[in-house]
């Protein structure tokens, strides 16, 4: 009896969210100066973890020399930064919950500054290895809370574009590394990686929280704060704060969130798309061609100095086009799209790079993070988010260490690896990535986890 007055209650909630979602809402069009604040101050840590993404690539060549470092000790130092980052992302989910997004965003701004510090001023390999895994510990906290928070602000006709832009600062960053690494020392260049953080530190306290995360700590009073300062004064925002408050409710009933949880049948769908769309971002070697693209451009005889200018003043613009195109094209068809472009170029180094790293950008770069932004509920978003963050960077930092190695195996064989990944990833989201273009956040989850009877019911 108990479990039937349950379900009703779910069920009924379900047809309020869909009731909620038909009626016009003006506010939630609107695009106004704290939503536009808000993201740019969030993606400032997105733009350090471009820099720290290609640092190597840019400073291979004067660390080694300075440092005195072997091939297996830069391989290490490389990997370390992803190393770091899978172990911020165990606790990226918990502390997004406990601190806030705001309160994550801060933390990892303090260890990234201290990590480009110790870098910079390394006077010996130890500093030099601290400062890569703080720095990673750092980014791996940005690389979930910051597509969480933007998704979360924004409204759901931009919210696409909104949270693209995370993967055009990390361009940003990165275009830094390829373009001035030719001209300003290594130390510099992680100097020049600290400096966004410290603007993200002082751009926080002038950004309102989360209003799904104050939701979830029902702070109601600030939730109105929060919606109100993003959405303007003037707007009514009580048809997004009742849906918002309804979709939370809906998640109080389920389960506390715990690993198990993710495991529950209406979930496993969800699960499947987030890890998978990580896997297949990271083992199609996208990480590991950006840093180490002035080795490929080295062993395949392509300048580097004029390879790695080339790259650093096309990664800005190619980052523009999923900027423009996610929420006209939507998440699907973009992935399907850019899947494709890698395999038909043709075999010229400097022209391969280039493409694989723009398609790598529009699609399967950016495009992982936004829909895991979107898919998970909040009563699972820590575990959930966590999970998928911890997948991306512990096989990232697999691709990163082992790729120097399989490079001195085999240069075809390498990339045809990356490529039979590609293909496989071509097949795995026709099949299973559904696309939330146009959505909110609460309609998104509830057409991915309502069972097929409660869909026919409502």
């Amino acid at each position: 009896m108990h479990m039937m007055v349950l379900v009703e209650e779910e069920r009924s909630i379900n047809k309020g969210l869909l009731e909620l979602s038909n009626q016009s809402d003006a506010s939630g069009c609107r695009i106004t100066a704290c939503v536009i604040l808000s993201t740019f101050v969030a993606v400032c840590g997105s733009f350090s973890f471009g820099v720290a993404i290609g640092y190597t690539s840019g400073a291979e060549i004067g660390i080694m020399k300075d440092m005195g470092l072997s091939i297996a000790e830069f391989s290490a130092f490389t990997s370390f930064s992803t190393l770091g980052a899978t172990f911020g992302a165990l606790f990226s989910g918990k502390m997004a919950i406990v601190l806030g997004r705001r309160g994550t965003m801060w933390v990892s701004d303090i260890l990234c500054v201290i990590g480009w510090l110790c870098i910079a001023f390394a006077k010996n390999v130890l500093c030099l290895n601290f400062g890569r895994i703080s720095s990673g510990i750092g980014i791996g906290l940005i690389s979930y809370v910051v597509p969480v928070y933007i998704a979360e602000i924004t409204p759901k006709h931009i919210r696409g574009t909104f949270t693209f832009s995370n993967q055009l600062l990390q361009n940003s960053g990165l275009a830094m590394v390829f373009f001035f690494g030719n001209f300003i020392s290594w130390r510099k260049m992680a100097l020049l990686g600290a400096l966004p953080c410290v603007i993200q530190g002082i751009g926080l306290f002038f950004v309102p929280e989360s209003p799904r995360w104050l939701a979830k700590v029902a702070a109601d009073e600030e939730l109105e704060d929060s919606l109100l300062r993003l959405r303007g004064r003037d707007a009514d925002i009580s048809r997004e704060a009742s849906e918002i408050q309804v979709m939370n409710k809906m998640l109080e009933s389920d389960s506390k969130s715990s690993f198990s949880d993710l495991f529950q049948r209406k979930y496993r769908h969800t699960l499947v798309v987030g890890v998978g769309l990580m896997l297949i971002q990271q083992f199609s070697g996208s990480t590991a061609v950006v840093s180490y693209a002035s080795t490929i451009f080295r062993k395949a005889g392509f300048s580097v100095a004029i390879g790695s200018t080339l790259l650093g003043i096309f990664m800005v613009p190619k980052a523009m086009i999923g900027l423009i195109l996610v929420d006209k094209w939507g998440r699907r068809p973009l992935l399907l799209k850019m899947q494709l472009l890698p395999k038909l170029t043709p075999v010229l180094t400097f022209v391969c790079v280039t493409l694989y790293i723009a398609s790598y950008a529009v699609g399967v770069g950016a495009l992982p993070w936004i829909i895991m932004s979107e898919i998970f509920p909040m009563n699972i978003k820590v575990t959930a988010g966590t999970l998928v963050t911890l997948v991306s960077w512990s096989s990232s930092s697999i691709v990163t260490y082992s790729f120097n190695f399989l490079f001195e195996w085999s240069t075809q064989g390498t990339f045809y690896i990356f490529g039979a990944i590609g293909g496989a990833a071509l097949i795995f989201i026709w099949l299973l990535v559904s696309e939330t273009k146009g959505l909110s956040l609460e309609e998104i989850q509830t057409s991915l986890t309502r069972q097929p009877n409660e869909i026919n019911h409502v």
